[in-house]
Protein backbone atom coordinates (compact mmCIF):
# COMPACT_ATOMS: atom_id res chain seq x y z
CA UNK A 1 0.00 0.00 0.00
CA UNK A 2 1.32 3.59 -0.94
CA UNK A 3 2.21 5.55 2.14
CA UNK A 4 -0.34 8.45 2.37
CA UNK A 5 1.03 11.92 2.37
CA UNK A 6 -0.92 12.77 5.43
CA UNK A 7 0.99 10.14 7.13
CA UNK A 8 4.37 11.47 5.35
CA UNK A 9 3.61 15.13 6.50
CA UNK A 10 3.12 13.48 10.13
CA UNK A 11 6.84 12.22 10.24
CA UNK A 12 8.21 14.66 9.09
CA UNK A 13 6.92 16.93 12.02
CA UNK A 14 7.54 14.29 14.76
CA UNK A 15 10.53 14.70 17.11
CA UNK A 16 11.11 11.31 18.77
CA UNK A 17 14.60 9.43 19.15
CA UNK A 18 12.32 6.21 18.36
CA UNK A 19 11.32 7.59 15.18
CA UNK A 20 13.43 5.32 12.86
CA UNK A 21 12.06 2.37 14.71
CA UNK A 22 8.19 3.75 14.31
CA UNK A 23 8.93 3.88 10.97
CA UNK A 24 9.91 0.43 10.78
CA UNK A 25 6.82 -0.72 12.45
CA UNK A 26 4.97 1.35 9.65
CA UNK A 27 6.61 -0.47 7.11
CA UNK A 28 5.92 -3.32 8.24
CA UNK A 29 2.58 -3.61 9.51
CA UNK A 30 2.30 -1.77 5.50
CA UNK A 31 3.91 -4.59 3.71
CA UNK A 32 2.03 -7.29 6.19
CA UNK A 33 -0.79 -7.18 3.40
CA UNK A 34 -1.77 -5.51 0.56
CA UNK A 35 -5.62 -4.54 2.22
CA UNK A 36 -3.88 -2.46 4.48
CA UNK A 37 -4.15 1.08 4.60
CA UNK A 38 -2.77 4.39 7.15
CA UNK A 39 -4.29 6.99 8.50
CA UNK A 40 -4.20 10.45 10.79
CA UNK A 41 -6.52 9.60 14.18
CA UNK A 42 -6.15 10.56 17.76
CA UNK A 43 -3.72 12.99 16.50
CA UNK A 44 -1.13 9.68 15.76
CA UNK A 45 -0.74 7.14 12.78
CA UNK A 46 -3.76 4.41 12.31
CA UNK A 47 -3.71 1.24 10.50
CA UNK A 48 -6.57 0.87 8.93
CA UNK A 49 -8.52 -1.75 6.54
CA UNK A 50 -11.22 -1.46 4.44
CA UNK A 51 -14.38 -3.04 5.94
CA UNK A 52 -12.57 -3.82 9.19
CA UNK A 53 -11.78 -0.30 10.88
CA UNK A 54 -8.81 0.60 13.03
CA UNK A 55 -6.04 -2.06 13.47
CA UNK A 56 -3.90 0.00 15.67
CA UNK A 57 -2.08 3.40 16.29
CA UNK A 58 0.94 4.78 17.70
CA UNK A 59 1.80 6.32 20.81
CA UNK A 60 4.03 8.88 19.49
CA UNK A 61 4.74 10.21 23.59
CA UNK A 62 6.58 7.12 23.71
CA UNK A 63 10.64 7.60 23.86
CA UNK A 64 11.73 3.82 25.23
CA UNK A 65 10.44 1.83 22.80
CA UNK A 66 8.04 2.43 19.40
CA UNK A 67 4.49 1.46 21.24
CA UNK A 68 1.64 0.40 18.43
CA UNK A 69 -1.62 0.13 20.76
CA UNK A 70 -4.30 -2.90 19.05
CA UNK A 71 -7.62 -1.60 19.37
CA UNK A 72 -9.40 -5.07 19.75
CA UNK A 73 -5.65 -6.73 20.50
CA UNK A 74 -7.27 -8.96 22.92
CA UNK A 75 -10.35 -10.37 20.71
CA UNK A 76 -7.83 -10.90 17.56
CA UNK A 77 -7.62 -14.68 16.47
CA UNK A 78 -4.56 -16.55 18.12
CA UNK A 79 -1.50 -16.34 19.89
CA UNK A 80 0.36 -13.82 19.74
CA UNK A 81 3.67 -13.13 21.73
CA UNK A 82 4.68 -9.82 21.65
CA UNK A 83 1.38 -8.04 22.11
CA UNK A 84 1.35 -7.78 25.89
CA UNK A 85 -1.97 -6.58 28.38
CA UNK A 86 -4.53 -8.04 30.05
CA UNK A 87 -7.38 -5.86 29.62
CA UNK A 88 -10.60 -6.73 27.62
CA UNK A 89 -10.15 -5.15 24.58
CA UNK A 90 -6.67 -3.38 23.43
CA UNK A 91 -2.93 -5.11 23.44
CA UNK A 92 0.41 -3.25 22.73
CA UNK A 93 3.68 -3.87 20.71
CA UNK A 94 6.77 -2.60 21.99
CA UNK A 95 9.73 -2.91 20.14
CA UNK A 96 13.25 -0.79 21.38
CA UNK A 97 14.83 -1.18 17.96
CA UNK A 98 14.57 -1.07 14.30
CA UNK A 99 16.80 -4.77 14.45
CA UNK A 100 13.68 -6.25 17.45
CA UNK A 101 11.74 -4.66 14.60
CA UNK A 102 12.97 -7.00 12.09
CA UNK A 103 12.89 -9.74 14.27
CA UNK A 104 9.30 -9.16 15.04
CA UNK A 105 8.14 -8.40 11.24
CA UNK A 106 6.65 -12.56 11.00
CA UNK A 107 4.82 -11.83 14.28
CA UNK A 108 3.67 -8.61 12.94
CA UNK A 109 2.31 -10.25 9.54
CA UNK A 110 0.73 -12.69 11.46
CA UNK A 111 -1.17 -10.23 13.83
CA UNK A 112 -2.29 -8.39 10.56
CA UNK A 113 -3.40 -11.53 8.68
CA UNK A 114 -5.26 -13.18 11.85
CA UNK A 115 -7.29 -9.31 12.21
CA UNK A 116 -8.23 -9.40 8.58
CA UNK A 117 -9.15 -12.93 8.63
CA UNK A 118 -11.30 -12.11 11.73
CA UNK A 119 -12.50 -8.99 10.09
CA UNK A 120 -13.45 -9.48 6.69
CA UNK A 121 -13.27 -13.27 6.10
CA UNK A 122 -15.65 -13.45 9.56
CA UNK A 123 -18.24 -11.41 7.41
CA UNK A 124 -17.71 -13.59 4.46
CA UNK A 125 -17.83 -16.86 6.58
CA UNK A 126 -21.15 -14.95 7.94
CA UNK A 127 -22.99 -14.59 4.76
CA UNK A 128 -21.96 -18.57 3.79
CA UNK A 129 -23.79 -19.38 7.27
CA UNK A 130 -26.71 -16.97 6.99
CA UNK A 131 -27.46 -18.62 3.51
CA UNK A 132 -27.42 -21.80 5.08
CA UNK A 133 -29.02 -21.09 7.87
CA UNK A 134 -31.31 -20.16 5.22
CA UNK A 135 -31.12 -23.39 3.68
CA UNK A 136 -31.77 -25.32 6.23
CA UNK A 137 -34.43 -23.60 7.53
CA UNK A 138 -36.36 -24.40 4.22
CA UNK A 139 -35.43 -28.17 4.40
CA UNK A 140 -36.85 -28.37 8.27
CA UNK A 141 -39.74 -26.35 6.84
CA UNK A 142 -40.53 -28.42 3.97
CA UNK A 143 -39.95 -31.87 6.59
CA UNK A 144 -42.51 -30.43 8.47
CA UNK A 145 -44.40 -29.97 5.88
CA UNK A 146 -43.90 -33.96 4.72
CA UNK A 147 -44.56 -34.86 7.83
CA UNK A 148 -47.74 -32.96 8.51
CA UNK A 149 -49.17 -34.38 5.35
CA UNK A 150 -48.49 -37.88 6.65
CA UNK A 151 -50.30 -36.98 9.64
CA UNK A 152 -53.39 -35.50 7.89
CA UNK A 153 -53.32 -39.06 6.16
CA UNK A 154 -53.20 -41.02 9.04
CA UNK A 155 -56.16 -38.59 10.95
CA UNK A 156 -57.91 -39.51 7.89
CA UNK A 157 -57.95 -42.33 7.71
CA UNK A 158 -58.43 -43.15 11.25
CA UNK A 159 -61.41 -40.36 11.05
CA UNK A 160 -62.41 -42.80 8.22
CA UNK A 161 -62.40 -45.86 10.05
CA UNK A 162 -64.15 -44.73 12.87
CA UNK A 163 -66.96 -43.24 10.85
CA UNK A 164 -67.20 -46.40 9.10
CA UNK A 165 -67.28 -48.21 12.61
CA UNK A 166 -69.97 -45.41 13.91
CA UNK A 167 -72.21 -47.34 10.77
CA UNK A 168 -71.49 -50.55 12.34
CA UNK A 169 -72.34 -49.62 15.73
CA UNK A 170 -75.30 -47.66 14.73
CA UNK A 171 -76.89 -50.55 12.23
CA UNK A 172 -76.15 -53.06 15.17
CA UNK A 173 -78.26 -51.06 17.71
CA UNK A 174 -81.38 -50.73 15.64
CA UNK A 175 -81.19 -54.15 15.40
CA UNK A 176 -80.84 -54.71 11.60
CA UNK A 177 -78.72 -57.31 10.32
CA UNK A 178 -75.72 -57.68 8.37
CA UNK A 179 -75.66 -60.09 5.22
CA UNK A 180 -73.97 -63.34 5.81
CA UNK A 181 -73.84 -62.60 9.63
CA UNK A 182 -74.14 -65.46 11.81
CA UNK A 183 -76.08 -65.16 15.66
CA UNK A 184 -73.49 -66.06 18.05
CA UNK A 185 -74.47 -66.18 21.94
CA UNK A 186 -78.18 -65.84 20.79
CA UNK A 187 -80.73 -66.99 24.17
CA UNK A 188 -82.60 -69.85 23.76
CA UNK A 189 -86.11 -69.75 25.47
CA UNK A 190 -87.12 -72.41 27.12
CA UNK A 191 -90.30 -72.90 28.49
CA UNK A 192 -91.58 -74.37 31.95
CA UNK A 193 -93.61 -76.64 32.66
CA UNK A 194 -95.55 -75.71 35.62
CA UNK A 195 -96.97 -78.39 37.87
Amino acid sequence: MPRREEVNRWFRDYDNPMKDVVLAVRDAVLAADPRMDECIKWKAPTFIAPGAGNLASFFPRSKQHASLMFHEGAKIPGRHARLTGDGETSRVLKLGTVAEVAEARAEIEAIVAAWLGWKQGGAKKAGVKKAGAKKAVAKKAAAKKKVAKKVAKKVAKKAGAKKAGAKKLGAKKSGEKKPGAKKTGARKKTTRATV
